[in-house]
């Protein structure tokens, strides 16, 4: 049976809510306290042990860059949990929005960067639309350019953060049908408008030339060493598998959100799980720091190699549009 890319955004959008709860936990022992071993949907807990949200700060300029709405009360505090009124199941802001992509691209026929962006600005500036408290700094840079009047085409920052490919297995869903120019294409533009970082945007090219592969027939490893071996060694990688994820995604590679080790740590992870789509997402959440937008690469890629098991789909608390 041939593979969609659908499979990819389902196994995206899992393995994101499955790490929403233990979220940029960089502190193991309390993410074990705290969870135990995550192996299924939950729901978030305050206080969270590792928030940094009290030393985030953000003004909007104007009513154009009011984005916090009445999420801005917690903003400064600590102990708060970054999504703590998501429920078991739910998506983080990011995958929200990816949802919302999908959605757009698929009521509009295609994707168009102008149309996609107001639809993205009205969204934010609607209150009430998500009730996820942490907006990302991608999203804060974005709209405080808005605010100072920049066009929306042009109000995207250089945030090199692996949340910048959030949306790559929506767009990759979305357009399935155009052909592998086109389409990288596309996700350069989409991910260039929020992330103008040229590491983010190598690595959204990679994501979908490795998806790509594995949709034509190839497996994960194959994919990996035929169009990632710039971001990771497979010879390295075989030797790695046989030590406990928490030393490669945490030793060898930082399990924080920046692009240069982010992406290999995913791709080590999607390389490592190859035939067990939920033994990769579990692993991911479990190894902490930036586990919802490295899990975005690691369930991307394996829900297209593996399928999705429909208890986890089911288990969604949001379905597709």
């Amino acid at each position: 049976m041939a593979k969609h890319f659908l499979d990819g955004f389902v196994g995206a959008l899992c393995a994101d809510a499955l790490a929403m709860p233990v979220h940029w936990y960089y502190d193991r022992v309390a993410l074990v306290r705290d969870y135990g071993k995550v192996e299924r949907y939950l729901a978030p807990k305050n206080p969270h042990a590792d928030s940094i949200l009290w030393r985030s700060k953000y003004a909007p300029l104007n009513e154009k860059g009011d984005i916090l709405h009445d999420q801005a009360q917690y903003w400064g505090q600590r102990g708060v949990h970054y999504h703590q009124f998501l429920k078991a199941g739910e998506n983080t802001l990011n995958l929200q929005l990816a949802r919302e992509l999908y959605g757009w691209i698929r009521l509009h026929g295609g994707y168009s960067s102008e149309g996609w962006l107001q639809h993205y600005a009205d969204y934010m500036l609607t209150p009430g639309r998500h009730r996820d408290t942490y907006v990302e700094e991608c999203h804060r840079g974005f709209f405080t350019r808005y605010a100072q009047g920049k066009p929306l085409t042009k109000c995207g920052i250089r945030d090199e953060h692996i949340g910048g490919l959030a949306h790559v297995p929506a767009l990759m869903a979305a357009c399935n049908d155009l052909p592998l120019g086109k389409l990288r294409a596309v996700v350069k533009e989409h991910v260039g408008s929020t992330h103008a970082h040229p590491n983010v945007l190598r690595a959204a090219d990679t994501f979908v030339r490795v998806c790509w592969v594995i949709r034509e027939g190839a497996s994960v490893r194959e994919a990996i060493m035929k169009e990632a071996g710039d971001w990771i060694s497979g010879k390295k990688a075989e030797g790695w598998a046989k030590q406990p994820d928490e030393h490669v995604v945490g030793e060898r590679f930082s399990t924080a959100c920046y692009i240069a080790e982010a992406m290999p740590a995913a791709l080590y992870l999607a390389w490592k799980y190859e035939n067990d789509f939920v033994g990769g997402i579990v692993a991911n959440a479990n190894v902490g720091g930036d586990s919802c937008h490295r899990g975005v690469v690691v369930g991307g890629i394996l829900g297209m190699a593996c399928g999705v098991p429909k208890a986890w789909s089911d288990g969604l608390l949001v379905p597709l549009p």
